[in-house]
């Protein structure tokens, strides 16, 4: 996966927005205001996502392309290397777990008008 593809496949969910908050060089996906995906343009070869504690630790234990997130709450966030080791279906399951768990800690009113937009759109 590229940067493009990963572009693309967050911008993709319902809801995203991308935006450039923290400088010209880190790209910010969210979904109802809040981040689910971090990258960096520059380098592009890898990408912030938030996780589950008890996978995240399981995920850095099987794979060494999944590190504590740089600059993150490190019990929630990953770091993820886009090296070509890890297989792009994982990289999208990692992309969709953080998307969906950033998603559910949204107050029902704002899912539902998310929703809502993504069904008229």
């Amino acid at each position: 996966m590229n940067l493009e593809e990963l572009r693309d496949h967050c911008l993709n969910k319902r809801g995203t927005t991308e935006g450039l908050p923290f400088g010209e060089d880190t790209l910010v996906f969210k979904v109802g205001g809040k981040m689910f995906l971090l990258t960096s343009i520059r380098s592009g070869d890898s990408f912030n996502a938030k996780c589950d504690p008890e996978r995240a630790v399981e995920l850095r234990e099987r794979h060494t392309e999944v590190q504590p997130g740089y600059h993150m709450n490190k019990k929630m966030w990953n770091t993820v290397y886009m090296n070509g080791s890890l297989p792009n279906k994982l990289l999208i399951e990692l992309i969709d777990h953080s998307y969906d768990l950033v998603f559910k800690s949204l107050p029902k009113k704002i899912q539902d008008d998310i929703s809502a937009a993504y069904q008229t759109g």
